[in-house]
């Protein structure tokens, strides 16, 4: 298996040393994020949105469905960790949940309309963070440790460019541009 196909960004590393000018970064990736997958996948057949971005990976759809998923998961382990202190939070089965007859055969209208309207709000809660509210925690189980907004928020704007690169890959390897 092509590692390029599969982290087409790198592997997730993680910053040890989170600094405030990320957050507009981050900020910027979450925002753009549902116009940038609406804007390289509306052209797409079916068939296209059919195929796997890698060998034995996910369809392209099935990308689509997982950032809704996945970004529903993310907005709402920060709003438990805004309301609640080092609230444990509850993992989702990524994989299991890709394989399930919405992520695989249904239009992904309604997902491009969950990322819209999840990532608006998730831009408001994001900007108006004061800086201490940053350093608010969760605890994941299946890490076994604890996590701050401010390194969800670097992981998940790594996951959203992770995910947008397969599809522009995909694009691009099958000649659909």
């Amino acid at each position: 298996m092509n590692e390029k196909d599969q982290y087409p960004i790198g592997l997730y590393k993680e910053n040890l040393e989170l600094h405030q000018q990320m957050q507009q970064q981050w900020i910027a990736t979450i925002a753009s994020l549902p116009f940038r997958i609406k804007e390289e996948v509306q052209s797409l057949t079916q068939l296209q949105l059919d195929t796997p971005y890698r060998e034995n990976g996910w369809t392209v759809r099935q990308v689509i469905h997982h950032l809704a998923d996945s970004n529903i998961n993310c907005f709402a382990r920060i709003k438990f960790a805004l309301t609640e202190e080092n609230p444990s939070i509850k993992p989702f089965a990524e994989k299991p949940w890709a394989d399930l007859f919405d992520a695989k055969l249904t239009d992904i209208e309604p997902s491009l309309k969950i990322l819209e309207g999840i990532h608006e709000r998730w831009v408001a809660l994001l900007e108006n963070l004061k800086e201490k509210d940053w350093q608010k925690s969760f605890f994941h189980p299946e890490l076994q440790k604890n996590q701050t907004i401010a390194q969800a928020m670097d992981k998940y704007s790594w996951h959203c460019k992770h995910h947008l690169a397969h599809i522009v890959n995909t694009k691009e390897k099958m000649g659909w541009n």
